[in-house]
């Protein structure tokens, strides 16, 4: 198995012989990480490539792992990654009490390390389905594309640390023209057709790898620009604007005779407009100028400046 694609395993133990045999008995299939402490663990966990399991010792001097695996399910970056106790507590007692603080296995030792090993493949192979379920949950699934949890996901994360920082951040809002009327004349087939062509024209227009296009609903896709202002935010839609005419798909009740989109932008430009606005009004901003852009003639990119 090649390194870059094996499942990162993360060993918690205070005694070094102990993280040194179980390093050795999954080293061949996994990427190791260790810490020594309860600190550690926390710190090495939130960090990439962040574990794909952790095996925790409960007995470990400061914090124990029993509140290592409470601030890991504590925190949204990690309360994901599945926990295995490993401990020389054998009690019911505290093997419920470990798996209540969501652990999903207990190891007791002296363990077998062909048990460990298996216990450690089945719940790798578990998180890698349950991650693979999600992605596939946060992606549309006719333009493959993220689709609007996604967004919505990503815009409630980007407008914190927008706020946070006091950075800026910029939506576009694009809607294909007389999309009804190409579905009525070229089929519902076609139709699915230009929009998987059109979120490809529209995703070549995206420069940096924090931006994101989506599909917000229907024949609308939504963009997120993270520190990005009114203007550069005017520019992307341009951009995208022009990529789709380039397609030159035919559309015969276009103004033009080819698809078109219009769309409207907005930005959040100011630590004190931050604190003016909210991310639903941003949202309003964009769509109002969608609107503006229609309501113009459409195949054109609007935003609305307020006096």
């Amino acid at each position: 198995m090649e390194e870059v694609t094996k499942p990162v395993v993360l060993i918690v133990d205070d005694v070094a012989a102990n993280i040194q045999v179980l390093a050795e008995a999954l080293k061949a299939d996994y990427r190791i990480r260790v810490a020594s402490s309860g600190e550690d663990a926390l710190r090495v966990a939130r960090r990439a490539p962040q574990p794909d399991l952790i095996l925790l010792d409960v007995m470990m001097p400061g914090m124990d792992g029993y509140e290592v695996c409470r601030r890991l399910k504590r925190d949204e970056d990690t309360q994901n990654i599945p926990v295995i106790f490993v401990t020389a507590r054998d009690d019911a007692e505290d093997e419920e009490f470990g798996l209540n603080l969501g652990a999903v296995d207990y190891v007791v030792k002296p363990y077998h390390l062909p048990i460990v090993r298996a216990r450690v493949r089945n719940h790798v192979l578990l998180k890698q389905k349950n991650d693979l379920l999600e992605r596939l949950a946060l992606i549309d699934g006719l333009t493959g594309i993220p689709n609007r949890r996604h967004f919505d996901e990503r815009f409630d994360a980007e407008w914190r640390r927008a706020v946070r920082d006091g950075q800026s951040l910029a939506l576009v809002i694009a809607d294909v023209d007389r999309f009804k009327s190409f579905n009525d004349h070229y089929g519902h087939g076609a139709g699915d057709a230009c929009l998987r062509t059109v979120a490809r024209a529209m995703q070549l227009s995206l420069t940096r790898p924090g931006d994101m296009l989506a599909r917000y609903g229907g024949e609308e896709f939504v963009v997120l620009l993270p520190d990005t202002d009114l203007e550069g935010a005017g520019q992307v839609a341009e951009r995208m604007r022009r990529q789709v005419i380039v397609l030159n798909q035919p559309h015969v009740q276009s103004d033009i005779g080819v698809v078109t989109i219009s769309l409207g932008y907005a930005a959040l430009g100011s630590v004190q407009e931050s604190q003016q606005m909210t991310p639903s009004m941003l949202l309003d901003k964009a769509d109002a100028g969608l609107y503006q852009a229609k309501s113009g003639g459409r195949n054109r990119a609007c935003c609305v400046v307020e006096e």
